[in-house]
């Protein structure tokens, strides 16, 4: 009777509608972010798929490519000779053999091909040239008799393209493999791992100095705390510092060069003599000794 007549009846009741109609627009908002955090760990799942099949989607294409090739004159698709992971010992080889090259005045070709194939490469090579294209960005060297025809992508290639005919192969170590004091770095969105190197004259290489990092990016999202978009923005946020921290230790590195490899979509960010994707995980110090053996590595086309 009292909160009927102080009109707190009426106010019970309404307090009970809003209680209501809240506990109702929370539970939708509840299903909306689980929604969302599905939805996120459908799309990081899909990219670390993506990741895995980069390799098989390049050996694809290069199937279709070949298979829409033309033959090269005898009836059979046109096709490399050979192919080739050069490491170690025998890209150190191979690296002698071709500088060994000399059949005389004006007898060898070399050329360094990046984009389109120079006049002299499409002409020598006549109906192979196809496969010089499909081996760049690559240094390619090729005698006379094409008793030696074959190109090479280099991991540390040349400023600027070249091309002409000479009375050896031009062709130079520091392209293609370790020389001096250089240093290379393992960039991801939460691993920093650099080392510098000293390369001796005999081809052997010693680690002089290591630096690694673990930075604390956010992974999957999930339901409570964060909305996905301040998810999102505090994720970028993080892996901003931890590029900003990559930065300064690779502004005060001693070395004549500098490379960078790891996550192709965070290369951009760095100035280095030279960058390469490279799948590599885990703790910084096994990343950075799988990035550099995988970075030196030289792809050998007999064309």
């Amino acid at each position: 009777m009292l909160d009927d007549l102080l009109g707190r009846t009426e106010l019970k009741e309404r307090i009970e509608e809003l209680e209501a109609e809240k506990d109702s627009l929370q539970n939708q908002l509840d299903a909306e972010g689980e929604r969302r955090s599905e939805a996120v760990r459908d799309r990081q799942e899909a990219e670390e798929r993506v990741n895995e099949l980069e390799t098989r989607v390049e050996e694809l294409e290069d199937r279709v490519e070949r298979a829409n090739d033309e033959d090269d004159g005898t009836g059979t698709d046109l096709d490399f000779r050979g192919r080739e992971n050069l490491t170690d010992d025998r890209r150190d080889r191979t690296l002698d053999l071709l500088a060994s090259l000399d059949g005389g005045q004006e007898s060898v070709l070399s050329a360094y091909v990046s984009d389109d194939l120079p006049d002299a490469v499409r002409e020598e090579f006549g109906a192979r040239a196809p496969l010089v294209d499909r081996a760049a960005p690559c240094v390619v060297v090729r005698d006379r008799e094409g008793v030696v025809s074959a190109a090479l992508r280099p991991p540390n290639p040349p400023a600027d393209a070249f091309c002409g005919w000479g009375d050896s192969a031009r062709i130079e170590r520091e392209w293609f493999a370790p020389t001096g004091r250089y240093a290379l770095a393992v960039v991801r969105a939460d691993v920093f791992a650099l080392g510098v190197y000293q390369a001796g004259a005999e081809g052997d290489v010693e680690r002089v100095h290591y630096e690694g990092f673990e930075s604390d990016v956010k992974g999957d999202h999930s339901k409570g705390g964060f909305s996905q978009g301040r998810f999102e923005r505090r994720r970028d946020s993080q892996i901003a510092e931890h590029l900003d921290k990559c930065q300064e230790v690779l502004a005060e590195v001693d070395a004549d060069r500098v490379f960078v490899v790891g996550q192709e979509t965070l290369l951009g960010e760095f100035d280095a003599d030279a960058t390469a994707a490279v799948d590599a995980t885990g703790k910084p110090e096994a990343v950075l000794g799988h990035a550099h053996d995988d970075f030196w590595t030289v792809p050998l086309f007999l064309v």
